[in-house]
């Protein structure tokens, strides 16, 4: 989509100032601490682009508030590197450089605020390579520090953490499915056939690059089987949302051209756990 057509359809420019009060009209406050997904093509035509969003939300929460993005790596080894010929696998596991907080991409698939907000001043970013946050504020440090290495959305994640302090979730421009906060409901829901993956990356451990094995819910897939409560080819997240939504939860909005929605953090992960516990079915206790 050109300038021309991104500045009709949000009739305009999406300056600042605008955002500001767009952010502030859908419910943002000062000291919010807020989990951020954004598509930055569904706002409109943004002079100075992810600075200038960037700016827009640390106003809104002000300087008590905390910004927050699920980051990723962008250059991290495939998950089926173990399928490779053994001989490329050796030249890949010899060489490929380490995960490094401060330095490696965040995933580009998750948009370019993330990346933007990684090379923010005071930015902090958790220790996990793949399932990674980033974030900004006085808050920062509590939702990122000692990232879980093992089950990273669950009990202990910038996820879990950002739930018990009573945070938010802002989808500016994104679709449904990527709210990821619910990745952290798959994590602590009981019903029958969760699907777990295991893989390797190198990270640095007392100043040497090892490859660790990590242990996780299947984000890349399906935690579940959502056959039996999806459409076929439905991301299971949009349908969850969309039934969080009719119930009542969440606030819709515009900001700027973008369709935006905020989602208290605590109710998203209340209602993903009671979705997946009454439609997929709680397991059966087992006698004694």
């Amino acid at each position: 989509m050109d300038e021309k057509e991104l500045l009709e359809r949000a009739g305009g420019p999406v300056t600042r100032s605008r955002l500001v009060r767009d952010l502030e009209a859908l419910g943002v406050r000062r000291g919010d601490t807020i989990m951020v997904h954004t598509r930055m093509s569904a706002i409109g035509f943004v002079p100075g682009g992810t600075r200038t969003v960037i700016e827009a939300l640390a106003e809104a929460v002000g300087n008590t508030g905390t910004l927050m993005a699920y980051c990723g790596w962008n250059d991290a080894p495939p998950y089926d590197l173990a399928d490779w010929p053994e001989e490329w696998q050796r030249a890949a596991r010899a060489e490929w450089p380490a995960y490094d907080p401060l330095l490696s991409e965040a995933d580009h698939g998750v948009g370019r605020l993330p990346e933007a907000l990684r090379q923010w001043p005071g930015a902090v970013r958790s220790r996990h390579p793949d399932a990674g946050c980033v974030a900004v504020g006085p808050a920062a440090h509590r939702l990122t520090d000692d990232h879980p290495w093992d089950d990273p959305h669950g009990p202990g994640s910038p996820l879990a953490r950002l739930t018990e302090a009573g945070g938010r979730v802002l989808l500016l421009g994104a679709p449904l499915d990527t709210l990821t906060l619910l990745h952290h409901a798959e994590a602590l829901a009981e019903a029958p056939g969760k699907r777990y993956v295991t893989y390797e990356q190198p990270i640095t451990v007392d100043g040497k690059r090892v490859w660790r094995r990590f242990r996780d819910v299947d984000t890349e897939t399906e935690a579940f089987d959502y056959g039996r409560a999806v459409p076929p080819g439905v991301w299971p997240f949009t349908v969850i949302a969309k039934d969080m939504l009719a119930a009542g939860f969440g606030r819709t909005g515009r900001v700027g051209a973008a369709s935006s929605h905020l989602f208290e953090a605590p109710e998203v992960v209340r209602f993903g756990v009671d979705w997946i516990e009454s439609r997929l079915g709680a397991p059966t206790a087992i006698a004694d």
